[in-house]
């Protein structure tokens, strides 16, 4: 079952927000996106209907078509970072519709950090116009709704994770046990510490979402992971 959450305060009254797994809520039959797993996520304000997109691979004309059964409509794309099962691309000489496809559908921003720019580009080979760069701390805001940016790096050079009302949406920096990979290119250890080092100092209540669901359960609290996911121990 898809998430389709709110908090009980007056900004999340307005607040738009779904956890979309693949294989299951869409991209159904797709062997790829059923064995790894990956979230989509859906965020916006109900009350002026926009959304945006994180991570939309695999089937972005589906995922618009979800949130259109809302009555959203997808203004804009978060990208947590450059690998193919989250914004499209190669993979495993597997081809994986992702942002490239979804501006077929819809014209609207993709929104990077600056360091990972030049890694989306040839991954998707995307045009730069499409893509805009942050640094971190900025927010994007989608109607009422404000999304701050955090850049994370470690698992690549311009992860990024985004706060939204009491919710992280991690990517594949961070989840419910472990943390991204950092054997990869781009990826750095170092870097990677510091970032779990900055998550930690979030609100104790605010919920995790990760990118995967390489856990039983889709999400849980900080403290909860802080106590729990042992990638924590002697940070």
């Amino acid at each position: 079952m898809t998430e389709n959450a709110s908090l009980p305060n007056s900004s999340s009254d307005r607040l738009y927000f779904r956890q979309l797994l693949s294989g299951r809520d869409f991209a159904q039959g797709d062997q790829i996106a059923t064995q790894m797993v990956n979230f989509a996520y859906a965020i916006g304000d109900r009350q002026t209907g926009e959304c945006v997109l994180v991570d939309p691979a695999y089937s972005p004309a589906e995922l618009i078509e979800v949130v259109g059964a809302d009555g959203m409509q997808v203004t804009g794309v978060l990208a947590t970072h450059y690998h193919a099962d989250h914004i499209g691309g190669s993979m495993m000489g597997f081809d994986i519709d992702g942002i490239t496809a979804l501006l077929d559908e819809v014209d609207c921003p993709i929104h990077v950090q600056a360091e990972e720019t030049e890694w989306i580009r040839k991954t998707t080979h995307i045009s730069p116009e499409h893509l805009m760069e942050h640094t971190s701390g900025d927010v994007v805001s989608v109607g009422g709704i404000d999304i701050t940016l955090l850049h994370t790096p470690g698992h690549t050079p311009g992860s990024q994770c985004f706060l939204v009302d009491g919710k992280l949406v991690a990517g594949d920096t961070l989840f419910l046990d472990g943390c991204g990979r950092t054997d990869l290119p781009g990826s750095n250890s170092k870097h990677m510490i510091e970032s779990l080092q900055l998550l930690a100092k979030v609100p104790g209540d605010t919920v995790l979402y990760p990118g995967h669901q390489y856990s039983a359960d889709p999400s849980a609290t900080m403290d909860h992971v802080l106590a729990h996911n042992y990638i924590f121990q002697g940070l």
